[in-house]
């Protein structure tokens, strides 16, 4: 094949967040292929396109913030450029956050490979005000060709496929960073020692750096004698310099950015307040969960509405076909009920992600990380720790998949055994129904008690699991405080839809397909379809665990019923109760009085409820959530002991707050 119809492999490569693949996707469309890398949990996704008959094939790396090689995703990415599967290197740019970005462009420039800058995001620089010299810039990086695009909207595609093809013939430009006179003479004597050993190296430079840096991968892959050189860790004066020379380019690159920078301050003095700062953002939370409530069960009231006048339509349309008894009641006290139900939450869980959304967007939460570095350090995890667990508060499966950005397997392990602490949106409904059933005046308070304890418990289990072990390697938390900036209407709409989206999809496939399941095994035992319900598979299920559970406050067969169909999807908890106590739209005025009044006719008090949400808290994630953490630790027998010592630590909790709480109240 010629040199010109040579494929050209091309690595897109970026921070998280920065619209790597979504500029990826516009590249390639539907032609994709995915598959996850060689020996690791990562995904890979690669395309196909070409141009002026010129083919192209790239690769979509996963996002990262440097090349140190300690998270899983770095490592990754930094063994696909350096094992020759990128010819040409995409650095693809959050213009909006330009300081953040550039150190993993510096990292890659020593690569020596061709490496081609894509600003991303160029309308939200003009939006703030600020402007980027595009002529200055690129002198400042070695003249490499800097390209704005934008992924969204399909513009500059061409003109950065064109600097693909030109660049790869060129070849990569030369250094762009240097050092002080003493670095710079240690890097030189590395790199004839490395030539004398390793001649091939088309890179000695990245590998002379790395080996002051003390990076493992290539002590290990390259060994050497350099004990005559390197005489500590340059690694921290590396990195200071690199950022020096970053703000040399901000400063020379960057128009109006000083009045942004100073009102970023100005804020950041409340809101990562040495003392102040963890207060602020638990009294945030408590506003995010007010609204959830006040505005959510304002909401909710039409969707009661709608769902009285579903059930009873249902019900109506049944009856003049003359469907069979168990045909109504299967779709009206199983399927409407059960998922009907659940729906009525839907207010409450918008409000909540919304909150989130705006939160995200607006640059607070990567506060809340550096906030609570202190806190975690003293449990022997960084502040990136409490990234995953923030996630954990919408879903548990992404915050798991989150942990990946730690940079060591004891680490994400026990980043991944406290997260399901976390409240996650699942959960909501639970707190909602119990605490505006049996504490109406202070449901507020019950249910963010219920998220700090959760929060308290994962710090604490945490502690313990650190004192336990023999200690790890310290972590210390870099990472860039972006500006704060008005939250994009268009990127919290996703945000929420997509959140909602899975919030139905679940109600209509998991929750679904759960109501069927518990209508069967409450309407049937072993003599086929009974009358009693007490006679049904459900209630011998349930019957088997009333004896654990009567510690708790929780020994009623059909309470030990909702509880195991809540390892389904927590939402199912609910649409339990619904199903398994014959109560239809049990989320409205009257529903709640219904069951509060069949509740307490077998001695179930606030107390016990208080101590049910402590065990739906506590307890196992959903089966999805499991399957998740199977999978991120690669371990069976991990994942199980997990889940056992999740469901001890839920029951002791509750047997704690039942006990306590009966002799105090």
């Amino acid at each position: 094949m010629s040199d010109e119809n040579r494929v050209i492999n091309v690595g897109f490569v970026g921070n998280p967040n920065c619209g790597k693949t979504t500029l990826f996707n516009a590249f390639t469309g539907a032609k994709l292929k995915v598959a996850n890398w060689p020996g690791v949990t990562v995904e890979r996704v690669e395309g196909e396109t070409s141009y002026k008959g010129r083919p192209i094939r790239v690769i979509d790396t996963p996002g990262i913030y440097s090349l140190t090689s300690y998270t899983i995703e770095e490592k990754v990415t930094r063994k696909c450029i350096e094992d020759g599967e990128v010819d040409v290197i995409i650095n693809v740019v959050d213009a909006s956050s330009l300081e953040r970005n550039l150190y993993l462009t510096l990292q890659l420039l020593e690569l020596k490979k061709p490496v081609i800058l894509a600003l991303n995001m160029m309308d939200i620089v003009e939006d703030r005000g600020m402007e980027i010299d595009l002529h200055r810039l690129p002198e400042m990086l070695g003249s490499i060709p800097v390209v704005p695009v934008s992924a969204r909207k399909r513009t500059g595609l061409d003109v950065l496929m064109h600097a693909v093809v030109h660049h790869y013939e060129e070849g990569p430009q030369g250094t762009v960073v240097g050092y002080t006179p003493r670095i710079e003479n240690k890097i030189s004597k590395v790199e004839t020692v490395l030539k004398a050993h390793y001649g091939e190296m088309d890179n000695l430079r990245w590998h002379a750096i790395k080996f002051m840096e003390y990076d493992e991968t290539v002590w290990n892959d390259h060994p050497v004698d350099l004990n005559n050189i390197i005489d500590h860790n340059y690694e921290k004066e590396i990195i200071n310099q690199k950022y020096d020379y970053i703000e040399e380019i901000i400063k020379e690159c960057l128009v109006n950015k000083e009045s942004k920078a100073a009102s970023t301050d100005k804020i950041d003095a409340f809101l990562t307040h040495l003392i102040w700062g963890i207060p602020i953002f638990l009294g945030i939370m408590a506003m995010v969960f007010f609204l959830t409530f006040t505005v959510g069960d304002f909401l909710k009231g039409f969707f009661e509405v709608g769902l009285d006048w579903l059930s009873g339509s249902t019900l109506y349309f049944l009856q003049n076909i003359h469907a069979s008894e168990w045909i109504t009641s299967l779709v009206v006290d199983g399927i409407v009920a059960g998922v009907g139900g659940i729906l009525t939450f839907l207010p409450n869980i918008f409000i909540l992600f919304l909150a989130l959304a705006f939160l995200e967007d607006s640059g607070y939460m990567a506060r809340v990380a550096y906030v609570m570095n202190e806190t975690m350090g003293r449990v022997g995890l960084s502040g990136k720790a409490f990234l995953p667990m923030l996630l954990g508060f919408g879903c548990t499966v992404p915050a798991v998949m989150a942990a990946r950005a730690l940079p060591s397997e004891k680490d994400r392990r026990r980043t991944i055994l406290i997260t399901p602490f976390m409240s996650c949106s699942a959960r909501l409904p639970i707190y909602v129904l119990f605490a505006d059933m049996f504490f109406p005046r202070h449901a507020l308070i019950v249910a963010y008690s219920l998220y700090l304890i959760g929060l308290a418990v994962a710090i604490a289990v945490a502690h313990v699991t650190h004192r336990m072990s023999k200690g790890g390697e310290e972590d210390t938390l870099l990472i860039e405080l972006p500006e704060y900036k008005t939250p994009n209407m268009r990127t919290v709409a996703i945000y929420v839809w997509d959140k909602v989206k899975d919030y139905l999809s679940k109600a209509g496939t998991t929750i679904f397909l759960a109501s069927i399941v518990l209508w069967f095994v409450l309407n049937s035992g072993p003599s086929g379809f009974v009358e009693d319900v007490s006679n049904s598979f459900a209630a011998m299920i349930g019957r088997v665990l009333v004896p654990v559970l009567n510690p708790a406050g929780l020994g009623d067969w059909r309470i030990a019923v909702a509880l195991i169909s809540g390892l389904s999807a927590k939402e199912v908890v609910v649409s339990s109760f619904s199903v398994l106590f014959g109560i239809g739209n049990i989320n409205s005025a009257g529903g709640m009085n219904q069951l509060s009044g069949v509740l307490s006719s077998i001695g179930f008090s606030g107390v016990n409820a208080y101590a049910l949400m402590i065990f739906c808290l506590l307890y196992s994630p959903c089966i999805a959530a499991v399957a998740t953490i199977r999978k991120e630790t690669g371990s069976t027998r991990w994942t199980l002991g997990m889940v056992l010592f999740q469901l001890l630590t839920a029951w002791g909790a509750a047997v704690l707050v039942f006990q306590i709480g009966s002799l105090l109240f």
